[in-house]
C-alpha cells in the first residue's frame, strides 16, 4: 500500500516485483482519452464504461455502443479480438464470439472516438506509436513515478505497461488525489467520479469491483489480469495493489478485502455485504465444502 507521494505505508511479498498492469491500469487510460476530447459531453455511465472490464451484460454493451455512436462509429471499428462476455450466463447466449463483448471493449471504444475528436487515425490507435498511446505512456510514467516502462502487447491487443506492484500502488494513491497527476488530474478526477457513480458499468453482477464501490461509496477498486486487484482509497489518500504471485484470479478478492479490513477502511456493514468476496466458497460436487482462507501478514501490523 502507498500514499499519493509513492511512499510504501505497508507491504507483504515483494512490492518491486514487476508486472504487466493489464486492465488495472484503465482509469488511468480513460483519463488520457477524455483529455484528448476536451468539451465531449459524456455521461458517467459511459466515461465507467470506458474505466471496464465489463460483463459483457446488454447494459455494458449498450453503453459501448453509446460512446462509438458519439464519434459515428461501430462495433466494427473496434480492434480488440473478438471473445464471449466474462459473465457465464451471458456467454451461454452470445452465440459466437464477438469484438464488442470482450471486456476491454468500452477501454477500445473511448480510444476511438478520442482518436477522431482529435483527428488521429483510427485504424492505428493500438500502435504504440500512435499519439494517443503515447500520450498513455507519459501518463504511466507520472503516475507511477517510474521513468523506464517497458511496453507489451496486452490480450485485447493494446500496448500493457510494465511496472512494480508498488508503482501500481501508487498510481491509485495518486487516482485518490488526482491534483497530483499532471495534465491528466482533471480527467482523471472525473473518470474515478464515474465509477463510483456507476458502478456496475466497470465489471457487473457478482464482481469485487462492483460489490466494493457499491457497498463503500468511496473505495475505487479494478480488477486486473493474473490475479491483480488494485484500489483507491479516496479519504485517506492511499492507493492498495495485491497481486498473486501464481496468477491466480480467484485469491484477489479475499486478499484485498482482507487488507482493506486490516487497514481499518471497512467497517462491520462492510464486511458483512462483502462476506461472498472476502471468504468465497469451495464447491465439491456442486455444494460448499470449504472457503477460500486469506492468511497475509502486513508489514507495521
Amino acid at each position: 500500500m502507498c500514499d499519493e507521494s509513492g511512499r510504501v505505508v505497508a507491504g507483504a511479498g515483494d512490492p518491486n516485483r514487476a508486472i504487466y498492469s493489464r486492465s488495472s491500469m484503465k482509469p488511468l487510460q480513460a483519463a488520457v482519452s477524455l483529455g484528448a476530447m476536451p468539451g465531449e459531453e459524456l455521461s458517467e455511465r459511459q466515461v465507467a464504461v470506458m474505466c471496464a472490464s465489463h460483463n459483457g451484460e446488454p447494459i455494458h454493451i449498450e453503453a459501448v455502443a453509446s460512446v462509438l455512436q458519439e464519434g459515428g462509429l461501430g462495433f466494427g471499428d473496434l480492434r480488440c479480438p473478438p471473445d464471449f462476455p466474462l459473465d457465464p450466463d451471458e456467454a451461454a447466449r452470445a452465440g459466437t464470439r464477438r469484438p464488442e463483448l470482450h471486456n476491454c471493449s468500452g477501454k477500445h471504444a473511448g480510444k476511438l472516438l478520442a482518436s477522431v475528436r482529435s483527428g488521429w487515425p483510427t485504424e492505428s490507435y493500438l500502435d504504440p506509436a500512435h499519439p494517443l498511446q503515447r500520450r498513455i505512456l507519459d501518463a504511466v510514467r507520472t503516475a507511477t513515478g517510474l521513468e523506464d516502462v517497458a511496453v507489451g502487447v496486452d490480450g485485447c491487443g493494446s500496448p500493457v505497461h510494465a511496472v512494480t506492484v508498488s508503482a501500481m500502488a501508487t498510481l491509485y494513491a495518486r487516482l485518490a488525489r488526482p491534483e497530483r497527476l499532471g495534465d491528466v488530474g482533471g480527467t482523471a478526477a472525473r473518470a474515478v467520479g464515474a465509477m463510483l457513480a456507476e458502478p456496475y458499468m466497470v465489471a457487473g453482477r457478482g464482481r469485487v469491483d462492483t460489490a466494493v464501490m457499491e457497498t463503500t461509496g468511496d473505495v475505487v477498486v479494478k480488477v486486473g489480469a493474473e490475479g491483480l486487484v488494485c484500489a483507491a482509497v479516496l479519504g485517506p489518500g492511499l492507493g492498495v495493489a495485491v497481486k498473486a504471485a501464481d496468477g491466480a484470479a480467484r485469491a484477489g478478492p479475499p486478499a484485498l478485502i482482507e487488507v482493506l479490513r486490516r487497514l481499518g477502511l471497512l467497517d462491520e456493514s462492510h464486511l458483512l455485504a462483502l462476506a461472498p468476496y472476502a471468504r468465497p466458497p469451495v464447491l465439491g460436487g456442486g455444494r460448499p465444502v470449504g472457503e477460500l482462507e486469506p492468511i497475509l501478514q502486513l508489514e507495521g501490523d
